[in-house]
């Protein structure tokens, strides 16, 4: 009952609301953004949502389009602008993905959507991610999100999905809001400390 048909209504209205209280820091942002250089401060990236279905992440772009000689992107880390790192730190990339819930694409708490490219890597049991909407913040977010291991983040997804109840999503929300105000256990480069996923897991497919 609550999946289906409350938790939409509370992630609508929870986002609405969290959007204009939010406003003049988005605001800030976006024209901070503009001024030091980024002209297109909203960065897209299609991502897997609800049914393995792919959908347009929003956040806020932290990182520069810099090449080498070659035309390659440099790497996260030599990209990664000044403005973009306190950004980062402070979670405030994530608040465009507001409009994500809006829209319907995203809930407040589920799995984090992750790239498409990772779908042929999950195991059977990992994929049932896939069978509700992802979410801004999930299990794994609170228990160390991006510093985590593939395994154990996954594994923490499914633990979510097999007891969505309000009061799970309320402590989760409650517990992410205060590790944003005190921006503890955020991974400002997330890529020095973990592997993408088809990258760990190579050709091991289950």
């Amino acid at each position: 009952m609550y999946l289906r048909y409350f938790k939409p209504v509370f992630d609508f209205t929870i986002a609405f609301v969290l959007l204009i209280a939010l406003s003049p820091i988005f605001l800030i942002i976006y024209f901070l953004l503009l001024l030091t250089g980024i002209h297109k401060p909203f960065f897209l990236q299609e991502r897997s949502g609800y049914k393995g279905q792919s959908f347009l992440i929003i956040k806020f772009r932290t990182m520069t389009d810099k090449r080498d000689r070659s035309g390659k992107l440099l790497p996260d880390k030599d990209r990664l602008t000044f403005i973009g790192k306190i950004i980062r730190k402070l979670s405030f990339d994530e608040i465009p993905q507001l409009i994500n819930i809006l829209k319907g694409d995203m809930s407040l708490i589920g799995p984090r959507p992750l790239l498409p490219r990772y779908l042929p890597y999950y195991t059977k049991k990992e994929s049932l991610r896939h069978t509700v909407k992802p979410g801004m913040s999930g299990l794994a977010q609170i228990n160390g999100g991006n510093t985590l291991d593939w395994d154990t983040r996954l594994a923490l997804d499914i633990e979510y999905i097999t007891d969505i109840t309000f009061k799970n999503d309320c402590i989760i929300l409650l517990k992410t809001i205060k590790m944003v105000l005190f921006s503890d256990g955020s991974c400002v480069d997330p890529r020095s400390v973990i592997k993408d996923l088809n990258d760990e897991r190579g050709g091991d497919i289950n």
